[in-house]
Parts: C-alpha cells; structure tokens; sequence
C-alpha cells in the first residue's frame, strides 16, 4: 500500500469483494452473498479512510462491524419513517456478529439495556450502525452498539441513538462452555467503555428487582389511580397477537432472531398507545429487554400488550412475549416496557388522556409505571448533571442508589483515563500532574509504595481512617453503610475563611475485575435530608475525587489520587501547581507512612478483606445482585 500510484480504489474495492465471495463460497457459509456485497460497499468508504498511503495503517478495533441501510418504503410506518422494530432487527444483526467475531462461536443475545430514540429516521436516508465489543466476561460480553443517520442530499450526520447489548456463548457440541479472551483496549475511548462495562453490569443484573423492592419498602409514593372520572379503562387497550415462527424468522443458529422478536414487540405495543391516544404515537425509549429462554421455528409466539400508565406527555406500555408449540405449558420468552409521545402537526408534545387500571394486576402496574418514571428521572439528572452546575451534590435516596453509585465510579475512571495530564511538579518520585478542561482544574497525585495492591485497597477504603495520615481530614464518621461497597460519610476539613468545612460524601470502592484493572475508591458529594447544612460550618462539594491502585512489579503499588479542584479544594493546592508549596508532597508520604505501617495485617483483617472481596468475574458474580438486593430492602434513612 506505499505505493499508491500501482493500486487504484476500484480495484483495491473489487479486489476485497471478490475475495470475500470466495471465502464464503469455499468455507460453505450459508450467507446471502448479495447482502454480503452490499454491507461491504457500504462500508468501504469509511473502511478505506483507515488506510494511510504513506504505509501506516489506522487502529480498528477487531471486533468492529458497520452496516449501512437505505430506508426504502418497506422499512416505513405511515409517516414514511423508519420502523423502530426494523431498526432493532438491524441494530441486533450487527451487535451479534461483533459478538460472534470476538467469540469465535455462536452467541445469542442475552439482554438489551435501555434504548433513547433521540431521532427520527425518513425514508431514503441512510442508517449506519458500528458495533464493536467493550468488554469480555467468563461467558458473556458487553457490545456497544452507535446508530446515526446521513442525509445524501445534504450531507448532513446525526446521532439517533446508543445501546449496550449483552450476549452469551453457547455450549459446545461436547457441552462445555466456551471461555472468552479478554478484550484489549486499543484507545483511550476503548479504555473507558472497557472499564465501565463492568460498572454497567453491577447495574443490569439488579435491574429487574429494584421497582419491586421499592415499593414494598415505601419508597415510592403510591397514587391514587381513581381519581380520574373521564380516564379510559386500560382493558380497552390490550393488545394480543400470535406470530408463527418460520425459517426466515430465524438466525444462523435456528433459533428465533431476537430482533425479530423485538420487533414483533414494538408492533403490539404500538397498537396499545395508539388505542388510548387515538393517534399514532412515537416509540420515544424502551426499557431492557431481557432474553429468558429460547424459541424455535414452529414456535407459536403469544404477544401481549396493554397500556400501565399515562402521563401528562407520555405513556408506558408493557409487553410481554410468550412462547408455545401445539402441546406443552407456555414459555416466557421476554418482556419490556415502552414509552411512547405523541407529537402535533408543529412537533410540540400532546397532552394524553389518563388511564383506569383493572384492579389487582393492574393496579400493580400502575405504581410500578410511577416507579419506573421516577428512577428514569433519576438516572437521568443523575448522569447528565454538567458538572459546573450548582448544586453539585445529587439527593441520595434508595431509589437512586444504583445510579448514583454508577454514577460515582465512572466518572473517576474517566478522569483517570483522560491523556493530557500535564506534570507540574515532582519530589522524591512523587508526582503532581493537572489537566484543565474549560471551566475544571483536575490534579493526579502519583507515587509507587511497597505494599501489595489488596492490602493498600483495604487501608485507603477506610476512610473513617483517614484523618490519622491527612491534615486536611480533620474529622471522618460513618453515616450510613448502604451496602459492601457504597458508605456515607461526613468529612470535616480546615477552611481559609476560619470556619469549618463539612462534606457529604459517597465512597464506593470496586475491585479488580480482570487482570490491568486497578483498584477503585470513588468519592462525590451528595445531599442527605438527615444532614442538612448548618451555621457552624460552611457546607463544600466534591464533584470527583478518589483513589485508583494498581499492581505492579515485586508486589508493589502504584497509587494515585485525583480530584476535580472545586472552589473549596482549589486553595489546598494552588500553591502546589504554582511550586510554591510541597504540602501534596508531605501528605502522600504521610499516607505512604500510613500504609506501610499497616502493611503486614492481622489473620482476622486479612479473612475479612478475603470474605468482602469481589471478582465480578468469578462465581461470586452470581451472588452480587442479591446481595445488593439485600443492601437496597435494608437502606432506610
């Protein structure tokens, strides 16, 4: 490829189709060939772009799989858009075979997180969807899935939408299971997704149960479902239809292709809002689908919808697919809950009618529509809060936990894996580094202590202890210990102005989940009713701060901490950056000191950390979502 003038693109394009229509043909791969060729002509332009002439090439990730699709009218609705089941049909194609090039064997999908249609999609645009695997479990994998439209006519490009598929290997014919590679992160964005992943995967295997155990334990306020006398009865929108699944409704591996199944989903709750709107609704987000058992051709696949909840702009639907043969029990095969809004001629939300849910079931549905309302407000201010906005600290509560704890770990990951660290200082082979981004001064203290990477883990994840090593930790109590790995603490520092400073912090530490991940202590300020702020001390923000801790060579640590300089922290420090002061440099030899103290631990403190400690890849993984259950059913404040 140095020499460009010997190949031209015609030929370097035909030459790869005709190569990949030979590799089929001789490998016997039952694959239409046609689409084959249409994905690759698609897809090399953006494919060639990655190829430097001066004989460098770009880095792709190996996992990566694009396809483009021209919506043409067979993909449309009645308002000549793109179908939201057909694009999950393609959105689950390309996610699986990304899977499946990672894997080396066939996958299924396992589960599909939450979906946010930010965008509509007409006819005779283009929809280019990139996959690519983030992470690698045991056997399971996270997929990251892209979903933008193109205008030809235009040139215009526009986010539609972004999803995190899981998928699972099947069996071998001896009946043993396939162990995954890891994963190698190739770029820094790769590095975060690679590290959230895991973080994602604490929040999806409690998905499920989190609306149930709020409103058994009161959480959630309960409303009152009869106090609408025009509502419509929900009954008036159920929706049931019966698919039969035929060869073409299948995959590769002759079972049911799970975004057909989607899709089937999406037509039946569709009918159901539209019943109670007398209108065509917009699917705006759906909830999970979560996959819990497979289907076969001959199956006769029972889809069931009815409407939850409506609120003033929006209505949930419930949906749920069941699977049969001519004989035999029915099978629960999936179920998922979707949003929907209705827009007027100029693109402004309608207001919706209310509904009057059947007693029982129904009643039951309804609350839990509320839940689910709540915790998606949740999440949302939860994630999107910019972190210039005041206030910082987020209100803690049980329904937000999850999040918030989510929330906490990756935004230190990210910090940590930013690229433009700049040194400012160094002493005795500890390091200050800072990073400025637009109105944020971050800083990274950085040094090697001889002690063992789980024995400084346990130490640091004290922080009621941290008061001993740190002068500017004047006080540290236990507020609350909401679960294994989530505390509250209330931390009082020293303050320029001659009054106290107090904090309410969230510590969430994580373990390792694979080899080259480090330890993480995340900290971020949150607000609890119980503590309000008081006339005796001034009340400061933490937007992130922690510890990560990384194995080295001979036992040893590599121990950094970070901290995002908000108004209350930026006077500690200025003089740091500036190299009029070496006070960072005093405090992480005092911790340095602190830790090597302690290195050697008791046979008691060392069963202890081995009991609390966590592989997310282990068999201990199976036991996370109840024990975090267990936490969330006990968290009262």
């Amino acid at each position: 490829m140095c020499n460009s003038s010997a190949v031209s693109v015609n030929d370097f394009q035909e030459n790869i189709v005709n190569a990949a229509i030979f590799i089929i043909f001789c490998q016997d791969i039952k694959v239409d060939i046609f689409y084959c060729w249409e994905l690759s002509l698609h897809s090399f332009k953006d494919e060639f772009r990655n190829v430097s002439w001066s004989g460098e090439t770009g880095i792709v990730n190996p996992t990566e799989v694009k396809m483009s699709q021209i919506v043409m009218p067979c993909h449309s609705n009645h308002r000549q858009e793109l179908s939201v089941g057909q694009l999950l049909k393609w959105i689950d194609s390309t996610a699986c075979l990304s899977a499946e090039r990672h894997a080396a064997c066939p996958c299924v999908t396992a589960s599909m997180d939450d979906i946010h249609f930010e965008h509509t999609i007409s006819v005779g645009q283009v929809v280019n969807i990139k996959a690519k695997v983030n992470r690698a479990f045991n056997t399971s994998l996270e997929v990251g899935i892209q979903v933008s439209c193109e205008d030809l006519f235009s040139d215009r490009h526009w986010r539609v939408c972004h999803a995190y598929a899981t998928f699972v290997t099947q069996r071998s014919n001896t009946g043993e299971k396939v162990t995954l590679k890891a994963i190698l992160p190739q770029s820094q964005k790769e590095q975060v997704e690679y590290s959230l992943a895991a973080e994602r995967r604490r929040v999806r295997m409690v998905h499920d149960d989190i609306i149930k155990d709020l409103l058994s334990n009161g959480s959630i306020q309960q409303a009152d479902s009869s106090t609408v006398d025009d509502a419509m009865a929900a009954e008036r929108t159920r929706v049931e239809s019966v698919e039969l699944v035929l060869p073409p409704h299948t995959n590769h591996q002759v079972n049911t292709f799970g975004g057909q199944i989607m899709a089937w989903m999406v037509n039946v709750a569709t009918i159901a809002a539209s019943r109670l709107c007398q209108a065509h609704p917009t699917l705006r987000t759906i909830d999970m689908f979560t996959f819990r058992g497979p289907s076969q051709i001959g199956d006769r696949l029972l889809l069931r919808a009815i409407v939850n909840n409506a609120f003033k702009n929006s209505i949930e639907v419930g949906v749920r697919a069941e699977a049969y043969q001519e004989e035999g029990p029915n099978r629960h095969i999936n179920s998922a809950f979707m949003i929907f809004e209705v827009l007027d001629n100029h693109g402004k939300l309608c207001t919706l009618p209310r509904i009057r849910p059947e007693p029982l079931e129904g009643e039951r549905r309804f609350q839990e529509a509320i839940a689910r309302k709540k915790i998606r407000l949740d999440r949302k201010y939860i994630i999107s809060c910019k972190q210039t906005e005041v206030p910082l600290s987020v209100p803690w509560d049980p329904r937000n936990q999850v999040y918030l704890s989510y929330n906490n770990v990756s935004a230190l990951k990210m910090l940590a894996a930013r690229k433009k660290w700049r040194l400012s200082s160094e002493k005795d082979k500890v390091h200050l580094y800072t990073l400025e981004q637009k109105l944020v001064l971050s800083f990274r203290v950085e040094a090697e202590v001889d002690v063992p990477a789980h024995r400084a883990f346990c130490l640091l994840a004290e922080l009621s202890n941290r008061p001993s090593w740190d002068t500017h930790y004047q006080k540290c109590e236990l507020i609350h210990r909401v679960d294994a790995d989530d505390f509250l603490y209330r931390v009082v520092t020293p303050s320029g102005e001659g009054i106290l400073q107090d904090f309410i912090l969230l510590a969430s530490k994580r373990r390792p989940c694979g080899s080259g991940d480090p330890y993480v202590i995340a900290l971020r300020s949150v607000s609890l009713p119980t503590h309000p702020p008081t006339e005796e001390y001034n009340r400061g923000e933490v937007l992130c701060a922690g510890f990560t801790i990384l194995e080295t060579k001979n036992n040893m640590s590599l121990i950094s901490y970070y901290n995002q300089a908000s108004p209350e922290v930026l006077p500690y420090i200025s003089n740091d950056i500036a190299g009029l002061s070496s006070s960072f440099y005093h405090t992480f030899c005092s911790c340095s000191q602190y830790l090597t103290r302690n290195r050697l631990q008791s046979t008691s403190e060392e069963q202890t950390c081995q009991y609390q400690a966590t592989d997310t890849e282990g068999p201990m993984c199976a036991n996370e979502a109840d024990r975090l259950l267990v936490a969330l059913c006990s968290t009262k404040l």
